[in-house]
């Protein structure tokens, strides 16, 4: 029988180090969050370049506060490629190596399983699972850890629940800390490194763990793809989604939290963990019809504004559209599952040209843009000659769009706010026919006469010239 772990106290002198294998957003800003905390840690990668450059000081992403802490604590986390350098020396191992949807539909795994294969025989370490796995993984794990000899690694989830753009916080404001562990020893040895945040700590079965973190993202998204149906039928019968979701959200059984229509989400969590939990209860012979609603609600709803497009244009063929962000949610620089490459593939389908703009977001998106492309350094350079511009992503910095001079640079001031992130009203003062999601358009007072809508000015405005 393995003996119980003990923890010296954080920040003590002789603190053993804490390891973290893989580097990505939950790597680096655990291993962060933890040298914070005064732990020294060591993390390993196979991906050598990536590893050097964190050894400079480089972020291999954006995400705000991470350059700081890099800075700050370079001397307490060290980097390594080298599976000893972690698996001996760390008497507890954090793993949070991606898990992206394989063809199937279900997680990949082969990376949690090579990670699995690398640890040493005789090795006595506390395995903290952070990577998003089906429910049931950490029982496999368990026997196959077993069968092999193994018996010193124990088993912990321990689920993360980081929003990118805001990781940092996340991390060191925990609403709570999900503990998953057959051996009370070893989730207590997790829950000590936490310990000094004060957050309400879970303590379960590691199946139970696994499947928080699903049925939270899972959750999340249901709001999302909820309100997004409920702005369409607000667009049917003239209703205003913002004073909708608002008298929802005070309600205390309900909440404002994931009640802002938009274009759908994405990223790295939502798209991979409801398809991840539908895989799940179908391979339990359970089909949830719920989550297959959702993904088709949020997979319409990043078309449902092209043909918003194409009404109020006519022919998109030859028509310039700016896309006024690339990154799946502000304060990030993740492209996965973006609205605004399933956008850019329809409207050059259509025909149309595309100027697209993102604060942070580099030239290598290109490769994942239609051919023909052009990426501006400003966003008013965007605008410049547009028949159309989309709000793809609610950066602020596209709030400062909203003044004199900038609608009359485009060919026809149509502003399409896709995350409802402007002020209609404000939008109109400066010049732009302000169309949101689910909420009364707005149009300047040259538009606005008595007894003109929107779709009049549509049927009488010529077609785009081709070519533009």
């Amino acid at each position: 029988m393995t003996e119980p772990l003990t923890t010296t106290p954080v920040g003590t002198s002789g603190t053993a180090p804490v390891g973290i294998v893989g580097t990505g957003y939950v790597g680096l800003v655990t291993g962060l969050a933890l040298a914070e905390l005064g732990h020294p840690v060591i993390c390993l990668d196979v991906d050598r370049a990536k590893v050097t450059a964190l050894r400079a000081g480089q972020a291999p992403f954006h995400e705000p506060g991470v350059d700081d802490l890099l800075a700050r604590h370079g001397g307490r986390i060290t980097f390594t490629t080298e599976p000893g350098d972690v698996f001996g020396p760390c008497p507890v191992v954090f793993v949070t190596v991606d898990t992206p949807p394989g063809p199937s539909g279900d997680a990949d795994l082969s990376r949690v399983e090579a990670v699995v294969a690398a640890i040493p025989a005789g090795t006595e370490v506390v395995m903290a699972m952070k990577s998003t796995v089906p429910a049931g993984t950490g029982r496999r794990i368990t026997r196959h850890l077993r069968a092999t000899g193994r018996h010193g690694v124990r088993y912990v989830s321990n689920p993360e629940f980081l929003r990118e753009g805001s990781a940092v916080h996340d991390v060191l404001h925990p609403e709570r800390v999900v503990l998953g562990a057959d051996d009370p020893a070893a989730a207590d040895a997790v829950a000590a490194l936490w310990a000094p945040l004060g957050a309400p700590v879970v303590q379960c079965d590691v199946a139970s763990a696994e499947m928080v973190k699903l049925a939270a993202n899972a959750f999340l998204a249901t709001k999302i793809s909820f309100v997004n149906e409920i702005a369409n039928v607000c667009d049917a019968v003239g209703a205003d989604v913002a004073t909708v979701a608002r008298g929802m959200g005070l309600d205390s059984r309900i909440g404002a939290a994931f009640l802002n229509p938009g274009i759908g989400y994405g990223g790295s969590c939502f798209p991979k963990d409801v398809a991840a939990l539908k895989q799940l209860a179908g391979n339990s012979g359970y089909h949830f019809q719920l989550l297959s609603a959702v993904i088709e609600v949020n997979e319409l709803q990043k078309r449902r504004i092209v043909v918003h497009l194409a009404n109020r244009l006519g022919n998109l063929q030859g028509a310039t559209i700016a896309l006024l962000g690339l990154a799946f949610k502000p304060g990030t620089d993740d492209l996965r599952e973006a609205s605004s490459l399933v956008l850019a593939a329809r409207l050059a389908a259509e025909g149309a040209t595309l100027v697209v703009h993102d604060p942070v977001v580099g030239d290598h998106v290109l490769q994942a843009l239609p051919a023909g492309t052009v990426k501006v350094a400003r966003a008013a350079d965007a605008l410049a000659g547009a028949d159309a511009a989309i709000v793809v992503t609610e950066w602020p910095e596209y709030l400062e769009l909203v003044r004199p001079g900038l609608a009359a640079s485009m060919a026809r001031p149509l502003l399409v706010d896709g995350r409802n992130l402007i002020d209609p009203e404000a939008a109109a003062t400066a010049g732009f026919e302000w169309v949101g999601v689910g909420r009364p358009d707005c149009l300047p007072d040259a538009l606005a006469e008595p007894g003109l809508d929107l779709d009049d000015v549509e049927a009488d405005a010529p077609a785009p010239v081709a070519g533009r």
